[in-house]
Order: structure tokens, then C-alpha cells, then sequence
């Protein structure tokens, strides 16, 4: 079975930057090939890699409820298919993209289709990081289950690190199967401060991994619409984001 990490937290927290960053160090540990899964539907995470994406999941599922199934092709054989084509491959690890649904309706068919996918992958990957859609709902409609970590990142802000808090509550309320939950304060200026040391000590179940620092050449790599898995190890939020990494995956 894989080790399966999946990263939650409330939007603007950089998770998807993190996600990016572990992806990043799973492959330069030889530990690929890695499963990379977006499963936001404002899908950036192959931003983060430096990917082009065309085939979601999302994308499949909207065919074959338009009837695009070639004739004489089950829809099974079809959406496998389909899926199949959606995987992006490259350099120690591989990417799957949920997308985004066409017009109104439930979303509940697309996370349908990822968590079967899903199963039928796991065994060809030692490691899964899911990068999940900001805030809660992905918990309780339990697109987020029977991993090995769940990682909250949090900022700095009362705000974010009460999202935080909520999230692995709920994680832990519904008993979806995560095996340690911990909490990366990420974006830091100062440390973590006591009041918010304070705030995380009360939490139940929930570890604190670390804070990765305020780093400019991380914003400096998003507008200039570079990949940020091609920063240099040596600057501070990735050296952050590395030991934490060591200190959670085995």
C-alpha cells in the first residue's frame, strides 16, 4: 500500500505551494514515483510543477453525461479510458487532475469517479500527495479518507489557524481513516508567537511539524509563472519545508 499524504487548510494559506514543495522533495529523495492528485476544482497545482493539463477527471465525467461514448464502447471501458488519458506523466512522479464540472450541479459524480480511480492506482505508487480544495467540504463529503497524513497548513492569522483547528476536528469527528494529523504554520515572519502557540495547544490530536518561513523568492517565482518545484533547495522556505518533510515522511 502507499504512503498517502493528503493537504488541507483554508485558501490563501499556500497549501497548494506546499503540496508542490513535497512533491519536489519526495522525487529528489528517490522515493517516486509519486501520485500527485489535484483535487480542487480551481486546479493550480500543475502550475506549481510547471505542467500543461488537458484531460481532467471532471472533464470525463462531463462526456460521457453528454453521451459522448463512442458507439459500441461501454461506458465503463470509455471512462477508463479517459481517465487513463488524463495522467500526466513526468520526471519521478505523475499528476491526475479532478477539474472543474460544466455548468450547475452536484460534484458528488466527479469525487465518485477520482476515488475509484484512485483504488485502481494505488499499488503502482509508493507515495500519493493530494492536494484537496480549501476549507471543509472535501472532509465531509469524505473525498479526504484513509490516509496516512492529513497536513493542515495554516497562516499566521487567528483565522487560519481556527480553520485549521475546525478541519482536523472534523476529521477526527467522522473518523475517515487518517492515521497522524499535523499542522504547518506556513508564511511566518517572526516565528510562531505565543498567542498562537496557545490557540494549538488546545487542539486534541493535531502535531505540530513546523513553520516554513515568509520567502520572497517564493512570490517572486509565482508572477513571474515559474514552476515553484524549481526553486533552489538552499532558499528558506524550501530548507523549512524540507526538514518538516523529514521529520513526517518515512
Amino acid at each position: 500500500m502507499p504512503f498517502s499524504i493528503a493537504l488541507a487548510g483554508k485558501g490563501g494559506t499556500g497549501k497548494t505551494t506546499i503540496a508542490g514543495l513535497l512533491i519536489k522533495y519526495l522525487t529528489e529523495k528517490g522515493k517516486g514515483p509519486v501520485l500527485a492528485v489535484d483535487a480542487d476544482a480551481n486546479a493550480n497545482l500543475n502550475e506549481v510543477l510547471g505542467l500543461s493539463v488537458s484531460d481532467t477527471l471532471g472533464g470525463a465525467r462531463e462526456e460521457m453525461k453528454k453521451g459522448k461514448v463512442p458507439e459500441g464502447m461501454t461506458k465503463d471501458v470509455f471512462i477508463s479510458m479517459r481517465l487513463e488519458e488524463a495522467i500526466v506523466e513526468a520526471a519521478g512522479y505523475d499528476l491526475v487532475v479532478m477539474g472543474q464540472p460544466e455548468g450547475s450541479g452536484c460534484y458528488c459524480a466527479a469525487n465518485t469517479l477520482l476515488a475509484g480511480f484512485l483504488e485502481k492506482l494505488t499499488g503502482n505508487y509508493p507515495y500519493i500527495v493530494m492536494d484537496n480544495e480549501a476549507g471543509m467540504e472535501h472532509i465531509s463529503r469524505l473525498t479526504t479518507k484513509n490516509m496516512d497524513v492529513l497536513l493542515i497548513v495554516a497562516d499566521t492569522s487567528r483565522r487560519g489557524l481556527q480553520a485549521a483547528l475546525r478541519i482536523n476536528a472534523l476529521a477526527r469527528d467522522l473518523s475517515i481513516g487518517v492515521g497522524k494529523s499535523y499542522l504547518v504554520i506556513n508564511q511566518t515572519r517572526d516565528g510562531i508567537s505565543e498567542a498562537a502557540m496557545e490557540i494549538i495547544d488546545k487542539e486534541d490530536g493535531l502535531a505540530l511539524a513546523g513553520a516554513v518561513p515568509a520567502d520572497d523568492a517564493v512570490y517572486e517565482f509565482d508572477m513571474k509563472g515559474r514552476p515553484t518545484v524549481e526553486m533552489p533547495t538552499d532558499s528558506p522556505a524550501v530548507r523549512a519545508a524540507y526538514a518538516i518533510f523529514d521529520k513526517i515522511i518515512p
